[in-house]
């Protein structure tokens, strides 16, 4: 009986080990996705390295907003309004940058 009940407290220890770890995981594609995206829209809104700092910065706030892409997408659709810059081609960029963050850790 010992056996089995170390056994199960192995397995449950090793899933939440896995469930740990692939949260961190998603934080961090998370976090690299919107550095990314703020670098992208920071370069059409011609910001310096300082600004584009702190635009990442605001980016990356925004996202503590709500759970999903969307107060990200709020954000850089308002930012880029006057960039004729389509909502479509935002969530082109957001998808292919959150591709590209997923690689980073592969």
């Amino acid at each position: 009986m010992e056996k089995k009940l170390n056994t199960f407290e192995d397995r449950k220890k090793s899933f939440e080990n896995k469930f740990a770890h692939d949260e961190e995981l998603k934080f961090k594609v998370e976090a690299r996705k919107n550095k990314y995206i703020a670098q992208w829209a920071s370069q059409i809104l011609g910001y310096n390295s300082d600004q584009e700092k702190d635009y990442i910065q605001s980016v990356i706030k925004a996202d503590f907003q709500e759970a999903g892409d969307e107060d990200v997408f709020r954000k850089i659709n308002a930012d880029l309004k006057n960039h004729n810059i389509s909502e479509e081609d935002i969530r082109k960029k957001m998808n292919e940058l959150n591709e590209k963050a997923i690689s980073d850790f592969s």
